[in-house]
């Protein structure tokens, strides 16, 4: 049977990003400006207060019908019309149509950071080891965990930890954490699409890396995903810049899973202008 793994890769990130926001609480929705829309097959995400530039994003295009410059136009229609200072398009580089330079040049989007999508069968995810307890994380753990996450990441807790608590009672996710003692110190979640397992939500404080929480963490969703029928497992993390490392990255690698592509973000901004060159 065919596999098409990069729709497979980006439909499971796409759907995460849509369950964390849509299923926001209203009162964080109106906050934070949260509003969330269907287009072509993907899903665009806008976060008009967003303090972290994170949440604002576009993703999932290019396989219910092909990116083209009609296409982009409803996506940044929609983020002209929620009042967003900017958004990431986020677009697999194998569904990029062949004119895409005139698309993007057009539409004023600029290079931003790149990702790597990982990819894996489950049965070939090799476990690793810690120290520290892990586990699932219980409604009662819930926003602690959220907020483990957050500051694992750097983000402030306002607002979009009681988003990320919203998540953990859907029935698609598996939240886990690792405990030192009685004190959770790094979180990570599991979203189950079909038959893929994606690996999502992944961050530790910081006075407790290079103690194996991670590696850990990606073995105990590992052993979740399989027990819920996933055959494949997915991820992403950032490419590092040249002559720099990203641990979570290496952690990923050791523990089986393999890069798939490398996904460049493309950034909009409502005030964007070509420069005299025809490049943003």
């Amino acid at each position: 049977m065919y596999l098409d793994q990069t729709a497979l890769a980006e439909g499971a990130e796409a759907e995460f990003m849509y369950l964390y926001q849509s299923g926001a609480p209203s009162s964080v929705r109106t906050e934070l400006g949260v509003t969330t829309t269907r287009i072509g097959g993907g899903v665009a995400l806008s976060m008009r207060d967003d303090p972290t530039n994170f949440w604002s994003k576009a993703l999932g295009f290019g396989f219910e019908e092909p990116v083209t410059h009609a296409l982009v136009d409803r996506i940044l229609d929609f983020y002209r019309g929620e009042g967003s200072d900017g958004a990431t398009l986020q677009i697999a580089p194998s569904v990029l149509p062949s004119n895409w330079d005139d698309i993007r040049t057009r539409h004023h989007l600029r290079e931003g950071g790149r990702i790597v999508k990982l990819w894996c069968p489950i049965d070939v995810f090799s476990p690793g080891a810690t120290d520290l307890r892990v586990g699932p994380v219980t409604p009662e753990d819930a926003r602690e965990w959220a907020s483990v996450v957050l500051r694992g990441f750097g983000m402030p807790e306002k607002g979009i930890a009681e988003m990320l608590v919203a998540g953990v009672e859907h029935p698609s996710t598996r939240p886990f954490a690792a405990w030192d003692g009685d004190r959770m110190v790094a979180g990570a979640n599991l979203f189950l699409h079909g038959e893929v397992g994606s690996l999502n939500t992944g961050a530790t404080l910081p006075e407790y890396r290079n103690r194996g929480a991670q590696s850990a963490l990606l073995a105990i969703r590992a052993k979740e995903a399989a027990n819920a029928g996933c055959r494949w497992l997915v991820a992403e993390t950032g490419q590092p810049a040249e002559g720099q490392v990203n641990p979570s990255l290496n952690n990923m690698i050791r523990s089986g899973l393999r890069p798939l592509y490398t996904r460049q973000n493309w950034l909009w901004r409502p005030d964007a202008a070509p420069s005299s060159n025809g490049e943003t």
